[in-house]
Formats: structure tokens, sequence, C-alpha cells
């Protein structure tokens, strides 16, 4: 373990936004209400400022004013040590979903989310991460999907959607409008998403494609903090972008890997795109509102709910756009309290769900999410990210609770007025 590198991440990693943070926190103890770890478990150490101790001992002892001459007579924390990172990594990797929640309630504004990021990359500096994440990075590099899908895989699972649905979905094709990129979740485990897509596509003439080089949406990097990772996955796409000329890249649901490629893409790459990033239920929203879907007049009567991804809508801004959709193919919607951008998480994003370690915890954590549901009894859980999907349904199980979980392209599809 190379501690010193960690350090002077820490500090590499302290700008104005992050010092403002450590000297505004008035420790009043909100965003361990909003904490679905602390709610769940009552464990103090799940309070979300303090993953951010870490990075504010640094702070106070080489980056704070005055920090020098304090430094020299004793009244600035311990230097970080082995036994700290290693007393910390399991708080940043396993009981943070980056979620942001905590952010929301904070009256001083403190996004302790981007400072768990920025912790992150001290642990990637000082080769502390959980064997998950570095497996699934190892995975994407070498296969280009971190749960080792190759393009011969993709194409036979995208062929039997073709099939089914009697539309043809082409790879590889130059100056279509679209590039569609996917999560290895939903590749995996939610494959119709390729039935319903070509279906929703056809009604509303969009010209749209795959690459072969680029359908992987999961960004390993940003979950575990690695840059040099991150920037890898968004050159792919970039580059195969490029190379097939499209007017846009439709990002899946998925939730980070929306805010990987649009917001923080850019920078990682040092450079604007040539294209425009959208996300799948932007362009659906709009697909809808032009009259280019039309929708069965005989809606869904289940009584309906959404659970909010995160990413996609606390972090994302993507609010109305599901809500309108569900509007369109259901009768029987309703809204779970706290909904929208206050939702409480699935428990298993931010590289969560790719920690074994962390099962039980993100377990338990779901009770959080349960008590939403118990509330409003509904008949079925539609979600708009493949990951949430999953997380939702591994707890559904372990809770022995019967409840379909939906994603929300299917859903539209399978109401479509064909």
């Amino acid at each position: 373990m190379n501690v010193q590198s960690a350090v002077d991440s820490l500090i590499a990693n302290v700008d104005a936004s992050s010092a403002s943070y450590f000297d505004a926190c008035v420790h009043c103890g909100q965003c361990a209400e909003a904490c679905h770890f602390y709610e769940t478990t009552g464990d103090v150490r799940y309070t979300p400022t303090w993953k951010m101790e870490p990075m504010r001992r640094v702070y106070k002892r080489h980056v704070a004013p005055f920090s020098g001459l304090k430094r020299a007579i004793g009244l600035v924390p311990a230097e970080i040590t082995e036994d700290t990172l290693k007393e910390w990594e399991t708080l940043i990797y396993d009981s943070c979903t980056l979620c942001g929640r905590c952010t929301i309630v904070c009256p001083m504004g403190i996004d302790i989310a981007g400072v768990v990021r920025k912790t992150r990359e001290a642990y990637v500096a000082a080769g502390l991460v959980p064997d998950g994440l570095t497996g699934a990075a190892k995975r994407v590099l070498e296969t280009g999907s971190p749960l080792g899908i190759k393009p011969e895989t993709l194409r036979k699972i995208v062929a039997e959607q073709a099939e089914e649905v009697g539309i043809p979905i082409e790879f590889d094709k130059v100056g279509a409008d679209y590039m569609v990129i996917l999560s290895a979740m939903e590749m995996l485990n939610f494959y119709e998403i390729f039935g319903a897509l070509a279906r929703i596509f056809k009604q509303a003439g969009v010209s749209w494609t795959i690459s072969t080089e680029a359908y992987e949406a999961t960004n390993v990097g940003i979950q575990m903090g690695d840059k040099g990772v991150a920037r890898t996955l968004v050159q792919r796409i970039v580059d195969a972008a490029e190379k097939l000329q499209v007017k846009y890249v439709v990002s899946p649901e998925c939730g980070h890997a929306y805010s990987a490629l649009n917001w923080e893409g850019p920078n990682l790459v040092g450079k604007s795109y040539e294209f425009k990033v959208i996300h799948i239920l932007e362009l659906l929203d709009q697909l809808l509102r032009e009259g280019r879907i039309k929708t069965k007049s005989e809606k869904d009567h289940r009584r309906i709910t959404f659970h909010d991804p995160c990413q996609i809508v606390r972090r994302g801004g993507i609010v109305q756009e599901p809500r309108r959709l569900l509007d369109a193919v259901s009768d029987n919607f309703i809204e779970m309290e706290n909904c929208g951008t206050a939702n409480v998480c699935c428990g298993g994003g931010g590289g969560v769900s790719s920690n074994p370690r962390a099962e039980e915890l993100r377990i338990t954590a779901f009770a959080a999410k349960k008590r939403q549901l118990d509330d409003v009894k509904p008949e079925a859980l539609v979600t708009a990210c493949g990951n949430c999907r999953n997380v939702l349904e591994e707890a559904i199980d372990e809770y022995e609770m019967t409840l379909p979980v939906l994603g929300l392209s299917e859903l539209v599809a399978q109401y479509l007025d064909d």
C-alpha cells in the first residue's frame, strides 16, 4: 500500500469548493437522517460527513490557512497512515452509493458525494480498492464490458431480439442519427431492451445503430475513482461515435453512465464532443411529445410506482420525463413519499453492487426503500436503471416480497399502439 501517494492525491484534490465544505460543516447531523445506510443501521460511522474525514484531516494538516504554523505547534490532525486508510476503506466503498441525498438536506450545501469521489481517487493511488471493482475494471479494459460481454456475444443477443420482434437491428451503421450504448446489466439480464427499442424506434422513424467498438455505457473508472480508466472508457465511446458520424449518443437506463458521459466526459477527454448526449428517457419523452410514438388508449391498470435512479433524477435532473412516459401508459401511477429528487437510493449505486463484501449492508439498507414501497403498496415497481432494477429485484427476494420490477423503456414498448 502506498500511503504517501494517497496523501498526495488528497492534497491535490483539495480545491476551493472542497476546502469551503470542510470549513462550512456545522455538524448538524441532517445528512445522517438522509442516508439510507445510517437510517437502517443507526451506526454513527455511516454518517455521511464522517466519510469526509480522511480528506478533511489532510486539508487541516497540509492545506488550510496557517496549517504550516499549526503543524509546527501540534494543532493539526495526525498524518494519514496505513491504518487510517484501512479503517475508512469500507466506509468509502461499501457505505456510500454517491447518491447525493445527503447534499440536498445539508443547510450548507456540502457535496459529500463529491468529496467521497475524490477520496476514492486516493484509494486508487494507494492501491486499496475492493476486488469486485478492480476485477470489473480489468474485464472492461480487456473485453469491452465489466461483465465480460464480448462483441460476438452481443451480436447473438441482439440477433435473437431482432428475430423475436421481426425488426432488423444494425451494427456499425455510418451516418445513423443515434448511437445507442447499453449497460452490461441490460445486455445480460434485461436484454428485452433491444427488442423494445427496435419497436419504438421503428414507429418513430428513428435512424439508430449499435457500435461493436463501444457498446458499454458502464464506467467503472468513475465508480472506483480511477480517472485513467474513466478516461479510456469515455474515449472509446467518443471515438466510435465520431467514426460512425452520429449526431447523438443515447445514454441508457443506467444511473451514473449519463453523468459520466454527459457531464464529466468532456473534461476527462479534454475536448467538446462532435455529437450530443441524450438520455433514453429524454429521447422517448421527446418522441412522445412530438407525436412520433403513440401509445394504446387501453392503459396498464396495475397500481404502479416509480423508483427514481439517483444519478439520473437527483443528480441528472431528468425528473418529469419518466413521469410523462408513465402517464402515457398507466392510469394508476402512484408516487412514493419523497419521490423525485428526494427519493431513497436502491442501495447499490456507486459501485456498491459490484462489491460482494458490501452485500449484507446493501440488503440491510434496502429497508429504507421498503418503507417507501410499503406506504404505497404497489402492484408493480418501475425504474429506469438496469443496476437499480437488478439491485431491487435481489433485495425484494431477500425480503420475501412479491413485487415485479419493470424497465420503463420496455413498458413503453409494451403499450405502443401498433
